[in-house]
């Protein structure tokens, strides 16, 4: 436990108490569905009941009849241009013509009250031609498969294809599989909300719930035709996003419905709305073959990947990249040929989600790396430890891994870490799968174990343009030094506000840092998503805090007329180490400093051979589960989630563990219980009740060990922390339940009658 002392001090390798940590456990932070402005009225959505349809025609009527509705809007108005979206402009904001799933938003209503808008929305009149869906992606790239987009083609977002080595490899020993993973919602517990300001001049201020608020900004201009200074967006409190909130959702129809009334607007979905109003991870079908000589050493690696991109494109393009580049696990593979693709369907829109297409892939390579340890008859443990990455190694890319690759490190260490006892004599039902409900009392229960090591990237990939923006300000407040730090990097629950706060302390050695709300006035600070913003974003702040300090000195030496000076806490000493003035001395005028910051470039891959430098950094996480199951009625207790993660520098040890615990707790869950269930294009459980997640009582005790192997390439030598734990814990749980049931069990989550069937 770190001491009080350490946690005052704040800086980098410490955890200090987190500026939003006491409100949110009180309840007293103020999340956006907290806004509120006197004078504000209420947004609703209307959305279509239809996975694909045409709209024939729109009758507002009755709906602008009812007492205390302000404004009825549809596509047709619309100023600006009505498409909208991450990688392509396929999405309307409003439904224009046609719905191409069920929930796309078809009009608009604000009223003085929102079951006032509510009941308005329902007199909306639309007619509807319902048209034929394409909802088996498996079908969707048929030559008679419907197109979900009229103006294109077919029905493929992207395909990608990796080839290397030997094009026709052979192996003494073969093993292969299919897997099916299904669709996770990413289960925030704020809903999407957000207040949209109109300005009196023609343009408007959103305070909104976001991870990227100059992409927000980009998209919302874009529909209401106005230029970025009259569209400013200010991020609200989030609840939770884990990629859920990349994508628009209510900012451009509060927008609209606040320039159309003159009023202040407020949007906040409920539950159910809340399933249709963003994207979901994919749901994919994966069919793997290993082979492998007779001491399991691997020869070859074949996977063909189909992900459910939905209706529109969001970050299908990229998920695919995702899941061909590193779709093959952490292991060394001389030959490969991978072939990963996107298809558009008439199901809900898919986009990101935390660990971002390595998440499916992953349950199936290690299925099959289990698989392949029991033919050859090697240990599950060093079968992953042999055939493990290195540094220096190539990955199927051909790209060198140019820093720390523990993987034997990692899976030997979670193996080597102690069980849980074995169970003797009577057992507390609330230690048995099914728990408090009384179900078994022991009897039928089998304990099973599992393991998977598992990478991801870090970063954004294939050439993009990565980067993030810091200012920093230094300045004299009542006699004592204070740094500003303003960067536009969302906030959603991670920790960066701390991490910002702690670089700045490090840096300039002050005490008192103040983080300036989230907003566009400054440069962009990219998405808050591919655990990125404590390497890129921390690396803005260090490089401003950095140019502060250069300035600062230089401000000192004209003064003091001498150059050997440097800061050392709140005093400006000479190499001797004498203090020749305090900090607050040169701050007459504040010094600040702004700075955009890029990491190492990387670049796209070859269309034909998939070889590139496509990543800048890649995060190593291990996990082993250990599960009770009841083999007569199906039912899962997790007993045990242990885990090891090389996290190159632990800059707030405890953060790190959180994000360590909270990944896993999200894998877990799709591994036995997470997945919206999708019917002919239909969502049939959109809700808490029917769409479960883990709580509190079905979390196992943890053990994590964090490995601090530094990235010489990275800002303090961090790596991502936060989708690993994700990608890793899954796999190894699905492999406990196996290990527990001698079943195959080749599709997650795991539901009961897949075990006693």
């Amino acid at each position: 436990m770190t001491s009080t002392e350490t946690r005052t001090a704040g800086r980098l390798g410490d955890s200090p108490l987190r500026p939003d940590g006491t409100l949110k456990v009180t309840g007293e932070f103020a999340y956006s569905s907290d806004l509120w402005h006197d004078d504000m009225v209420w947004g609703v959505t209307l959305r279509s009941p239809h996975p694909h349809a045409r709209i024939r025609s729109i009758d507002v009527t009755e709906a602008l009849r009812v007492p205390g509705v302000s404004a009825v809007l549809t596509a047709a108005d619309v100023p600006g241009e009505n498409a909208v979206g991450l990688e392509h402009l396929d999405t309307p904001a409003l439904a224009d013509g046609v719905v191409r799933y069920q929930g796309e938003p078809v009009a608009l209503v604000a009223a003085d009250h929102p079951e006032t808008a509510r009941r308005a929305a329902k007199r909306i009149v639309v007619d509807y031609e319902v048209l034929p869906a394409v909802t088996d992606p498996r079908r969707a790239l048929d030559a008679d498969a419907p197109l979900v987009h009229a103006s294109r083609e077919d029905n493929l977002v992207r395909a990608m294809k990796i080839r290397r080595g030997d094009p026709a490899p052979t192996a003494p020993v073969v093993v292969a599989l299919d897997f099916e993973v299904g669709m996770q919602d990413q289960a925030f517990l704020g809903p999407e909300s957000g207040l949209a300001v109109p300005d009196g001049e023609g343009g408007v201020d959103l305070f909104v719930a976001t991870q990227w608020l100059h992409v927000d900004q980009g998209q919302v201009c874009r529909v209401l035709g106005l230029p970025p200074e009259q569209v400013r967006l200010t991020l609200a409190g989030v609840g939770g996003a884990f990629g859920g909130r990349e994508d628009l959702s209510m900012h451009v129809h509060a927008c609209l419905l606040a320039l159309h009334t003159g009023k202040p607007v407020k949007m906040s979905y409920a539950r159910d709305e809340s399933f249709f109003g963003h994207v979901h991870r994919h749901p994919a079908w994966l069919r793997y073959e290993f082979g492998a000589s007779e001491e399991g050493e691997l020869i070859y690696a074949k996977a063909d990947i189909l992900f459910d991109g939905g209706a529109y494109a969001s970050s299908t393009g990229a998920v695919v990249g995702n899941g061909g580049t590193l779709g093959l696990g952490p292991y060394r593979i001389p030959s490969v040929h991978v072939d990963a693709r996107g298809v558009y369907t008439n199901n809900p829109p898919c986009g990101a989600m935390r660990g971002f297409g390595c998440v499916q892939a992953a349950f199936a390579h290690e299925a099959l790396m289990d698989e392949l340890a029991d033919r050859v008859g090697v240990d599950r443990v060093e079968i992953r430890a042999r055939n493990g990455m290195v540094e220096g190694d190539l990955n199927i890319t051909g790209q060198v891994i140019d820093s720390a690759a523990p993987v034997a490190e990692l899976i030997r260490t979670v193996r080597d870490l102690p069980l849980p006892p074995e169970p003797e004599g009577e057992r507390d039902i609330r230690e048995l799968p099914g728990g408090a409900s009384n179900t078994t009392h022991g009897e039928g229960v089998v304990r099973g174990i599992g393991y998977a090591v598992t990478y991801k990237n870090v970063g954004f990939s294939e050439g993009f343009d990565d980067y993030s923006t810091a200012r920093v300000r230094l300045e004299a407040v009542a006699g004592e030094p204070v740094a500003t730090v303003h960067t536009a990097a969302a906030e959603v629950g991670q920790g960066l506000i701390t991490i910002e706060q702690q670089i700045c302390r490090t840096e300039l050695g002050v005490d008192q840092v103040v983080v300036h709300p989230k907003d566009t006035s400054v440069g962009s600070g990219g998405s808050t998503s591919a655990s990125r913003q404590t390497y890129v974003t921390g690396g803005a702040v260090k490089a401003a805090c950095e140019a502060v300090r250069t300035s600062v000195l230089r401000r000192a030496a004209a003064l003091l007329q001498r150059s050997d000076l440097r800061l050392d806490g709140d005093k400006i000493v000479a190499e001797s180490g004498e203090v020749v003035a305090g900090l607050v001395e040169v701050l007459d005028e504040p010094v600040e400093e702004t700075v955009e910051w890029r990491h190492r470039p990387t670049f796209p891959i070859d269309p034909e051979t998939g070889q590139g430098n496509a990543h800048v950094q890649y995060a190593f996480s291990a996990h082993r589960a250990v599960v009770d199951v009841d083999t007569e009625l199906g039912l899962v207790k997790v007993v045990a989630l242990d885990t090891a993660q090389d996290v190159g520098r632990a800059l707030n040890p405890d953060a790190v563990v959180g994000q360590i615990q909270g990944g896993s707790a999200q894998g877990m869950g799709l591994a036995l219980m997470e997945e919206i269930v999708v019917q002919d294009g239909h969502v049939k459980n959109p809700s808490f009740t029917d769409y479960l997640i883990p709580t509190i009582l079905d979390m196992p005790p943890m053990q994590v060990k964090v490995l601090e192997y530094a990235d010489p390439h990275a800002p303090y030598g961090v790596r991502g922390v936060g989708e690993p734990p994700t990608i890793s814990s899954g796999p190894a749980v699905a492999a406990a339940v196996r290990a527990a049931t001698g079943k195959a069990l080749r599709r997650v989550p795991i539901r009961p009658e897949h075990i006693t069937f």
